[in-house]
Formats: C-alpha cells, sequence, structure tokens
C-alpha cells in the first residue's frame, strides 16, 4: 500500500473535537437454530426466560447469543468508541432499518426479524434501512465518522451504504482476509486494550485480502 493511504487510514482513524462516531453493525441471522432455541416455549436458559417474561433483553443482547463470538466482538468494540455515546452504536436489522443496540426487544420482534432475510432486492428489509440511512446522513458534519463492523465483501447491505452514504462510510482495514471469528477475536482485543482500529472507505477499497496471521489466544470475561 502506498505511503499515502496509510497516512490516509490515520487520519480516518481519529475524530476531532465535537465529531462524533457512529457504529453501524452488520446484523445475526434471525432464522437459525440458534434463533429457534429463544423462541422456543420448552427453552430453560435464562436469556430465553428473560425473554418469555417480558424483561428488558436488548437487541444488542440477542444478536450476541444468535451471532456468537463475532457480534460480541462488533459490540463491545463499537461500545468502546462511539461518539457521543452509546446511541451511536447502531445494528441494521431485517425489518426495522437501524436500530441502536440498546434498543429493548420482544419474542414478537425476533419472530418479525426471523420471517425476512436480509436480501438487498427484499423492500421489507431495504426501505427501512434507506430510510434511515437518509436520516443519518442529514445529521453528519464533515467530522462525522461513520464505521461499518461488518463485511464488506456482501452486497446485502454494502451496496445500500454506499448508495447512500457514499465515501462516507468506512470500514476497519484489518478486517481485510479474516475471517468471521478472527474479526470477533481482535474487535474483543482492541476493546479491551482501548485501542482503535485504522479506518479507510468502503468506496474502491480491497475487499479481500491474504489471511493475516492467527490472533494470539487471548480469555475474556
Amino acid at each position: 500500500m502506498a505511503k499515502g493511504s496509510l497516512e490516509k487510514k490515520s487520519v480516518r482513524s481519529k475524530a476531532g473535537a465535537g465529531a462524533t462516531r457512529t457504529f453501524l453493525l452488520s446484523p445475526a441471522y434471525a432464522g437459525g437454530r440458534r434463533a429457534q432455541m429463544l423462541l422456543s416455549a420448552r427453552a430453560a436458559f435464562p436469556l430465553a426466560g428473560r425473554l418469555r417474561d417480558g424483561e428488558p433483553v436488548s437487541l444488542g443482547e440477542v444478536f450476541t447469543f444468535l451471532s456468537g463470538l463475532y457480534f460480541r466482538g462488533k459490540l463491545a468494540y463499537a461500545n468502546a468508541f462511539a461518539l457521543p455515546d452509546l446511541s451511536h452504536v447502531l445494528v441494521i436489522t431485517p425489518t426495522r432499518g437501524l436500530v441502536p443496540a440498546a434498543t429493548a426487544v420482544t419474542l414478537a420482534d425476533l419472530r418479525e426479524f426471523a420471517e425476512v432475510d436480509i436480501e438487498e432486492t427484499d423492500p421489507r428489509y431495504r426501505l427501512p434501512l434507506e430510510r434511515d440511512l437518509r436520516r443519518l446522513v442529514r445529521r453528519l458534519s464533515p467530522e462525522c465518522q461513520v464505521v461499518l463492523l461488518g463485511s464488506v465483501a456482501t452486497g446485502k447491505y454494502v451496496s445500500i451504504l454506499l448508495e447512500i452514504l457514499q465515501e462516507r462510510i468506512v470500514f476497519p482495514t484489518e478486517f481485510v482476509g479474516r475471517g468471521d471469528m478472527s474479526r470477533g477475536g481482535l474487535l474483543l482485543r482492541c476493546a479491551a486494550d482501548r485501542i482503535p482500529l485504522n479506518y479507510i472507505p468502503v468506496h474502491g477499497a480491497l475487499r479481500r485480502g491474504k489471511r493475516p496471521p492467527k490472533l494470539e489466544p487471548r480469555r475474556y470475561t
């Protein structure tokens, strides 16, 4: 990579005084086996019990259960580096557009999510996402960052983000070449160490690359 690109990347990783940093977290699959476990009336584990009893359960908690390490890492990292507060941690959902990760969800919400696949041609998914992205754009100043924590190799949401956010949407350059588990581990350690990643624009970026060395094992509580 050219020296100029490295310098640009370093600038992108820092937000100036008064700027915001909004994270867009790619969604967890709500129609799989783990979602069925949550929705089961026979499920005995605490998260399912809280949902059945109508206790507050955040979207972040639910998607962490559905996706495991990857979403856990995305949520921890976004919570650590969002500016000015956690209202700037937004999750892409199958039917509700962008929803703050701290928003309480219900079993009915999960059933709704499970009925719609993340497909850019499905208006039930696309239209709410486009609506919320346009609202987000109207609030952005030149100093504000919008960071995607998700795969940039898929068109399921990247094409929509690029259409509306254009060069404003960036992603961690360290994601290139890594699988989901490696990304999750990287995000967790960066959140724990309070060391931010470097961001580059999605537009025009190399989206696939050589697999980097494995991360050294680390335990998290």
